[in-house]
Parts: structure tokens; C-alpha cells; sequence
């Protein structure tokens, strides 16, 4: 096991413990969405459209390099393998570097494994642990903003000169991997621009920028996100997203069983 997935199972236990601390502030933040209308068709419809310029609605395969950055020098460099099927299934498969292949996690909905060759069974993690640099395990297993936020319009403003909706998110359970999220999308196509990410306290986790918008799959899409720790000056990781293919994806792939054979 790397030192970063080993630091990743013994997070999770840590964190089922101070999960116990953090249901008695989950209700008031409940409390908070119930405020949120259940169905605001104009926003949802935004996020939707968002949603389908990030990725496909398809089955597809990606393959995204991760590099982490501090104070803009390179500390470390990998590659991931994409398979999605819908918005509920995904696997993540190792690539680079070489000493990790092998590993994999899968995500059926909002549970998430992974597996490790020198472990027999897999490994429960939670989307919102930390992969690597600042990438959490949902920015890469799972991308449905609209099944997992309910949204409202805030207000509309310009970001870099552009007219943009800047939407209000709130996680519609503890399992999705942000408690909130701001969003800016731009007015005139539905491309999204930039979110910030935030704790269930309502600390500012993370920004992400989408950049490098072009062709990927078939459609013009933000081929790079910048994500840069919002708590840690400095600290960033740059994902580019290559090599988007649509492919059939049998069910039986999205299993425990199968992932076990890869």
C-alpha cells in the first residue's frame, strides 16, 4: 500500500470518529436546506446543462494527469484511468505510477471501495477523502452536481469580463463530498467557470477553475481544472483530462467481483 492511500484508510477511520461530533451541527445545516426550494427548475436546469459539458451522459473512458504543485513547483505527478457509466458508476483505475498500478476504486451511487493488490478485500472510503494534493476521491469518481446539490440562483455577475449565474449548492446527504458549493456558470452557454468548495462548518475548502476549454468527446469542454487549497497558500493540483472516448460498459464491470480480477 503507498503511503498515501495508507494515509487515506487510517483518515477514514479518524474521521468516523469526529463524524460523531459533526452530527450535532449536521441538523442545523439540514435545517438550512429545507429553506432551499425542493424543485427550482431554472436552476437545476443550469447545473444540468453544466453538468453534460463536464462529461458525457454516455459511457465513456477519460484519462486525467494530476500534478501537485507547491508554491509552483512540482512535488508530484500521477495518472488515472476513467470509466463511467451514467452518473452512478465509475472506476478509477491507477496508471502512473507504475509501482501503484493494480489499484483501483469503485463507485456504485455515493459508495466508494478501493482496492489494493496487497489487501484482499477492499477498503470503504468516503468521496470526500483526500486522493492526492488537493484532489478528493468525488472530484475524480463522481461528477453530478445535479443529483447531488440542490441549487438556487444567487445572483449574476461578471468573472474574467464574462456574464455569469452564480449558483448556491447544498449536499442533499452527508455522502456526497462537499457540504456546499458555490458555483459560476457562464450565462451565455452554460460552460462552468469556477466553484469554491465548502465544509459542513462553512469553511472555504478549495477553489476550482475550469480552463482549457476544447474539443474532448465530441464537444467543446474544459479539458483543465486548477484546484488550490483555499487553508494552505501555495498548494495546488492541476488536472488535464485527455483521450475522452465513448464505450460500451457492460454492468458486470461495476462490481466488486470484477474489480477484484483487474
Amino acid at each position: 500500500m503507498t503511503v498515501e492511500l495508507r494515509t487515506s484508510y487510517l483518515r477514514s477511520r479518524r474521521r468516523a470518529l469526529r463524524a460523531l461530533a459533526l452530527a450535532a451541527t449536521w441538523p442545523a445545516l439540514v435545517q438550512a436546506q429545507d429553506t432551499v426550494p425542493e424543485d427550482d427548475p431554472a436552476a437545476k436546469g443550469i447545473v444540468e446543462k453544466a453538468d453534460q459539458i463536464r462529461f458525457p451522459a454516455e459511457s465513456f473512458e477519460v484519462e486525467v494527469d494530476v500534478t501537485n504543485l507547491t508554491d509552483g513547483q512540482v512535488t508530484d505527478r500521477r495518472k488515472y484511468k476513467i470509466l463511467s457509466k451514467g452518473s452512478e458508476n465509475t472506476i478509477v483505475q491507477v496508471v502512473e505510477p507504475a509501482a501503484d498500478r493494480g489499484q483501483a476504486m469503485l463507485m456504485r451511487g455515493r459508495d466508494l471501495w478501493i482496492f489494493l493488490p496487497s489487501i484482499s478485500q477492499p477498503v470503504r472510503l468516503s468521496l470526500s477523502q483526500r486522493l492526492t494534493g488537493q484532489v478528493a476521491n468525488g472530484d475524480l469518481a463522481r461528477a453530478n452536481f445535479a443529483g447531488d446539490y440542490r441549487p438556487r440562483v444567487l445572483r449574476t455577475e461578471k468573472l474574467d469580463n464574462t456574464d455569469c449565474h452564480v449558483l448556491e449548492l447544498i449536499a442533499v446527504d452527508r455522502g456526497v463530498t462537499y457540504a456546499r458549493v458555490l458555483y459560476w456558470v457562464r450565462q451565455s452557454n452554460s460552460n462552468p467557470m469556477k466553484a469554491e468548495f465548502y465544509s459542513v462548518s462553512e469553511r472555504l475548502l478549495k477553489t476550482c477553475r475550469y480552463e482549457n476549454f476544447k474539443s474532448l468527446g465530441g464537444r467543446v469542454r474544459p479539458t483543465r481544472l486548477v484546484l488550490q487549497d483555499a487553508l494552505k497558500k501555495g498548494e495546488e493540483s492541476i488536472l488535464d483530462y485527455s483521450d475522452l472516448k465513448l464505450r460500451e460498459l457492460p454492468d458486470r464491470m461495476f462490481t466488486k467481483e470484477y474489480l477484484r480480477r483487474l
